[in-house]
């Protein structure tokens, strides 16, 4: 067991469980919910899945990269250091990370840490919802408010906690009442213009509360659909605003995953997509940290799980290898939003064959 799992597993705390006990564990689950359903990617048991994709030395991987996370976490629950210091994105994909290793709140190797994260984004959502710490590094609040929430609908699906209930529910209704008039949303949380990347950020939240039982209007996800079905060029990729622009990897990967979220599974959109991302598929080049890596794989493997089949066959492998080698000797990837970005991104990523989280399942 790494030293960071030992120092931040206390022994008054539950025992920590082997990585096939979770697997177990979370799979009686996600039987019970209906989360063991991914219809498009095979094989669909959970841990042979895992164990055929994951293999050794990305486990060893994932294994470095939490106990780093671990380690940054500050004592308040926030990540980040740099100029994203106590974001709340930064925290929420932390903690997504931790809980596509099978730990949940108070639970697992990293029960305590996803705790912390639930408690920080908790502790920061204002009385209208508004989940911002306000003087933090951010690209948007919106951003932050997108995953903040995804994060807090997914940890609650484990949990029964009233507040967070209540605080979800504000931050859902939030995100509702900002859509703006093309379907869409942008960095501040008002109805004025909109961009693909903050709206996958937004739909991606609305499908985690909904799959735990919160209320999301038709309609919203209906503007939603029609506003990302607009920003697709003739080319199978994404534009950045409806007003027109190129097509790119990072928003074009975002853009096909917005559609899956909102229940669009098949269609011209879905194959004409899949078509433009698989041109970029991970060849082991240079890598460039400004343009958007981690934020571009971290949709494009969620695009290719839902794709299943092929697709999936060939960028799992693809984008496992690439991380591996570039993972740094203290077990971070670094990324210029701050390292704790790139690690949870990474994590992320690599964790994608586990199919814990109800919000990467069909």
């Amino acid at each position: 067991m790494p030293t960071a799992m030992k120092q931040h597993h206390s022994s008054s705390g539950p025992p920590r469980e082997t990585r096939r006990g979770v697997l177990r564990r979370l799979f009686a689950w996600g039987a019970v919910a209906g989360l063991g359903s991914s219809a498009r990617a095979e094989p669909t048991d959970p841990e042979r899945l895992a164990v055929e994709f994951v293999n050794a030395d990305a486990q060893r991987s994932i294994d470095r990269g939490l106990a780093f996370l671990a380690e940054q976490q500050h004592e308040d629950g926030s990540f980040g250091s740099s100029g994203y210091s106590r974001d709340v994105a930064v925290c929420g994909l932390a903690g997504l990370a931790f809980l596509s290793g099978g730990s949940t709140p108070g639970r697992g190797p990293f029960g305590a840490q996803v705790t912390r994260c639930v408690d920080f984004i908790l502790q920061n959502t204002q009385e209208s919802g508004f989940i911002n710490v306000p003087g933090s590094g951010s690209h948007g609040p919106m951003y932050g408010h997108g995953f903040a929430t995804l994060f807090l609908g997914e940890a609650y699906g484990m949990t029964s906690r009233a507040d967070m209930r209540e605080k979800l529910s504000k931050a859902v209704k939030l995100i509702v009442n900002t859509q703006n008039a093309e379907g869409g949303w942008r960095y501040q949380p008002v109805r004025r213009d909109a961009d693909i990347s903050v709206t996958v950020s937004q739909v991606m939240a609305l499908r985690a509360a909904r799959n735990s039982g919160l209320y999301v209007p038709h309609e919203t996800i209906d503007r939603c659909i029609n506003y990302v079905k607009r920003s697709q060029n003739a080319d199978g990729g994404f534009m950045y605003m409806i007003q027109g622009g190129q097509s790119a990897f990072p928003r074009s990967a975002a853009g096909i995953v917005a559609l899956y979220s909102a229940g669009i599974y098949e269609g011209p959109e879905i194959e004409k997509g899949l078509r433009y991302l698989m041109e970029s598929i991970p060849r082991g080049g240079v890598f460039n940290r400004e343009s958007h890596y981690f934020y571009g794989h971290y949709y494009a493997v969620q695009a290719m799980w839902h794709a299943g089949g092929e697709h999936w066959r060939r960028w799992y492998p693809a984008i496992r290898d690439e991380l591996i080698a570039r993972q740094r000797d203290d077990g971070s990837w670094i990324d210029s939003i701050c390292q704790e970005y790139g690690t949870a991104m990474a994590c992320i990523v690599l964790q994608m064959p586990n199919n814990y989280l109800p919000i990467f399942q069909r």
